[in-house]
C-alpha cells in the first residue's frame, strides 16, 4: 500500500466515525454509554427512543467499530469501545461553544453600532 492509498484509506476511516457522529441521538448514545454499559430497552427508557430506533442507532455505531456488545443471557449489553471519543466530542462542543460565543459577541457588537446609528440620526 502506496503512502497516498494509506492517507486515502484513514481519510475514509475517519469520515465514517464521523458519519456514525453525525446523529444528534447517537451522541447521546456514546455519552450515555460512557457512564455505564445498557441494554437497547434500558438506553431507549433513559433517551427516550423507540426501541427501534436505538437499536438502528446502535446498529450503526457497532458496524463503525464505535461500541461493542457482550451478551448477557438472551440480551446484549452495549459498551463504548474507547473513551476518547467521549474526549474528541467534548472538545468539538467546546469548539461550538466558543463559535457561538464569538457570532453572539459580534451580534453585540453589531447591535451597539445600530444603536449609535439611530442615535446620531436626526429624527424628522
Amino acid at each position: 500500500m502506496t503512502n497516498l492509498e494509506l492517507t486515502q484509506e484513514v481519510s475514509r476511516l475517519h469520515a465514517d466515525i464521523c458519519s456514525a457522529l453525525a446523529d444528534p441521538n447517537r451522541i447521546l448514545m456514546i455519552y450515555a454509554l460512557a457512564e455505564q454499559p445498557h441494554m437497547v430497552n434500558d438506553l431507549s427508557e433513559e433517551l427516550g427512543l423507540s426501541q427501534p430506533a436505538t437499536s438502528r442507532n446502535l446498529k450503526v455505531l457497532r458496524e463503525r467499530g464505535l461500541v461493542y456488545t457482550v451478551r448477557q443471557g438472551n440480551t446484549l449489553e452495549y459498551h463504548l469501545t474507547d473513551e476518547r471519543l467521549v474526549d474528541a466530542l467534548n472538545m468539538l462542543r467546546a469548539v461550538l461553544r466558543d463559535t457561538l460565543a464569538h457570532r453572539a459577541s459580534l451580534m453585540d457588537s453589531a447591535g451597539e453600532v445600530s444603536l449609535e446609528a439611530e442615535e446620531a440620526s436626526p429624527i424628522p
